[in-house]
């Protein structure tokens, strides 16, 4: 009988001086390392060993192949959740949904575990990193980028917004790149993330083994690991550039940033999505751009836009409980699993969004996706730091 593989691995390799470092491999390249409970459910608990576990110096997550690091959540299952739920009497409780409230509630506890993780984690995000693989991505404390990375939040495309954290980063970006990001889901290169802060060395891909020899020589458990990881990286990167051994595109971000800045700073949101549709550009990075939100989910434009309004003063525990019960709210109402019929079930690239446009959706539309039937003691995320 064949045995169906882990969609994660875990090895750990043993430094000159002892030390160990974990190494976690998302290992399902048929579906990009789409990040599903099962993954969850590996990831989580074997983090927690190596960040109890004193030998243990730091972490690298990485995924196989060349494609991908994490090209978002899989849907599959969640969809046939919605659909059911959508059908059932309790179609208007969003805690009904069982399976969807399990997966939103793991993948954000695995996420707020990488945020504030208590030793290095070292994230290769090599290929496609989008949606659940930024979340995994954003909270590691040292992000690689490659000449292949291509980072994108683009939930606004199923009927989502940018959950697993997004509003929390996004709104911490420069100027209001994030509010641009959320209503394009634009792609950014190895340049894009360093400048919105997604990433923190860019470092040629052929390079990848040097830098895994290299840990294994650091003098690790002497508390100065981070900054141990922190040099090999920098030389890294510094090797990269100069021996040419990639070509790294220029910030699409940064280059357009004084455009971004008018667009997104207009006082209200029909204003900024307007103006956005509005460009007369031939640039390639534009066009697409405006093309993604011009196709996506009204609904959902209107709720990437005051989730990053409302997440400003609060901590990052606080987000991702309030982003669950907004990531519940989508599974409940029609645009999520409409967004995902249109374009990953049936593929007929039509979804029928409802409010069809910015206009149909009233302030109370939006406030309902804010409403939390739990008590502040009882929600299901209660127990992560303030």
């Amino acid at each position: 009988m064949n045995q169906v593989a882990a969609p994660v691995l875990f090895e750990e390799l043993t430094a000159a001086n002892g030390r160990r470092i974990g190494i976690a491999t998302l290992a399902s390249e048929k579906t990009l390392h789409a990040i599903s409970l099962e993954m969850v459910s590996l990831l989580t608990p074997q983090l927690q060993r190596w960040q109890a576990d004193p030998d243990v110096a730091m972490v690298l997550l990485q995924a196989q192949g060349e494609k991908a690091f994490c090209a978002g959540g899989d849907l599959q299952q969640l969809y046939r959740s919605m659909r059911e739920h959508h059908a059932s009497p309790e179609r208007e409780d969003i805690r009904a949904n069982h399976y969807a409230a399990e997966f939103f509630e793991q993948e954000y506890r695995l996420d707020y575990l990488i945020h504030s993780f208590a030793k290095p984690i070292l994230c290769w995000g090599h290929g496609i990193v989008m949606g659940g693989g930024i979340g995994l991505m954003a909270g590691c404390s040292h992000r690689v980028v490659t000449e292949k990375s291509r980072l994108a939040m683009p939930e606004i495309t199923i009927g989502l917004y940018p959950d697993v954290g997004g509003s929390w980063f996004l709104a911490r970006m420069p100027g209001k790149t994030g509010v641009f990001l959320a209503l394009t889901g634009a792609n950014l290169n190895a340049n894009d993330a360093l400048f919105a802060g997604l990433a923190d060395y860019r470092v040629a891909q052929s390079a990848k083994q040097s830098v895994i020899d290299a840990l294994l020589q650091q003098p690790w458990g002497q508390g100065r690991d981070a900054e141990l990881l922190d040099r090999v990286l920098a030389a890294a990167q510094g090797a990269s550039v100069q021996e040419g051994a990639a070509v790294f595109a220029p910030s699409n971000l940064r280059t357009h940033y004084d455009q971004i800045e008018a667009l997104c700073r207009q006082p209200s949101l029909p204003e900024i999505v307007d103006g956005i549709l509005a460009l007369q550009t031939d640039d390639p990075w534009l066009t697409k751009a405006m093309a993604t939100l011009r196709a996506g989910s009204p609904g959902s434009a209107w709720l990437g836009y005051a989730l990053q309004k409302r997440v400003r003063p609060l901590s990052l525990a606080e987000v991702f409980r309030l982003e669950f019960v907004v990531s519940l709210h989508c599974a409940a109402r029609p645009d999520f699993v409409e967004g995902i019929r249109a374009l990953i079930i049936e593929k007929d690239q039509k979804p029928q969004w409802n409010p069809a446009s910015l206009g149909a959706a009233t302030p109370e539309w939006v406030e309902g996706f804010f409403a939390d039937p739990w008590s502040p003691d009882q929600h299901p995320l209660a127990d992560l730091a303030a």
